[in-house]
């Protein structure tokens, strides 16, 4: 009905365990695109029976492309450190991650929908369900356009970041990937004052006012120590205002300055586990 290399092929082709493959084909009769159908339905089966299970566990890739002008960052979601730490795992995710910057889609959704050996993206993930009998989810993607795009992976592919810069050369690249170190360690909510959302700003106030009156200050002097957090604020939680973690006595901005009195950050991405 079967040979032992149409399992060995099967195998090749969905990732899917020796016994699933064989279990499969006995099903299929022989039929490897059958086969292929009967091993991702039980993705689909252990998709829906694990859906509430948190995959708090995973790799996050960030690519550029080439010319630097483009990346993306992929967060592939797993339940357990041990399958996180899959060589099997880590090379999907930089797959997906790959065709995600040639296709460059603008949401999560449709980084689903982008074809992958035959399927799409959101198939070979519920395929890989099956396969490795855990939840599995395309839990995070981002994109960024600039002058010059420079990439950062945090430790063991748990946190990745994109940092844009509008000037490009060698130099300015690896001072965007120091950049982006920052980013990873710091976590900036901005890249400056004025990119700050005006609720996150009006609750800094309030918050900020609050703890004044807490301390017993004078009504007439509350607003001006609000406004005093708020600058508080901005130094620790805005990318170009952060004192710069390779050298503290400048911050990001002025770092970025001493290399060319132009030379900024024009926006920034971060996805990290957990």
């Amino acid at each position: 009905m079967f040979t032992a290399a149409d399992v060995k092929k099967l195998r090749e082709m969905t990732g899917a365990g020796m016994m699933d493959c064989k279990k499969a084909l006995q099903e299929s009769e022989g039929d490897i695109d059958k086969a292929v159908e009967i091993l991702r339905k039980k993705g689909q089966k252990l998709s829906v029976k694990r859906a509430e299970r948190e995959a708090k566990e995973g790799a996050v890739i960030a690519l550029v492309s080439d010319d630097k002008k483009k990346g993306v960052i992929v967060r592939l979601s797993s339940e357990t450190d041990f399958v996180a730490k899959n060589e099997g795992f880590v090379n999907l995710a930089t797959d997906f991650a790959k065709i995600a910057l040639q296709h460059f889609p603008a949401t999560a959704e449709e980084a689903l929908a982008l074809p992958y050996d035959g399927i799409t993206i959101g198939e070979k993930i519920i395929e890989q369900v099956g396969v490795i009998g855990e939840k599995i989810e395309l839990a995070g993607y981002e994109r960024l356009e600039a002058e010059m795009v420079c990439p950062y992976i945090h430790m063991g592919n748990r946190a990745g970041v994109l940092v844009g810069l509008n000037k490009a050369s060698e130099e300015f690249f690896e001072a965007g990937r120091s950049v982006a170190m920052q980013v990873a360690a710091m976590r900036p909510v901005a890249v400056d004052k004025d990119d700050v959302p005006a609720d996150v700003v009006e609750k800094e106030i309030e918050i900020g006012k609050e703890q004044a009156r807490q301390e017993g200050k004078p009504e007439q002097i509350i607003e001006k120590i609000a406004m005093g957090k708020l600058n508080k604020f901005y130094k620790e939680n805005t990318l170009l205002n952060q004192a710069f973690v390779r050298d503290n006595k400048m911050t990001v901005r002025e770092y970025l300055q001493s290399l060319d009195k132009d030379l900024t950050v024009t926006g920034f991405k971060h996805i990290e586990l957990g």
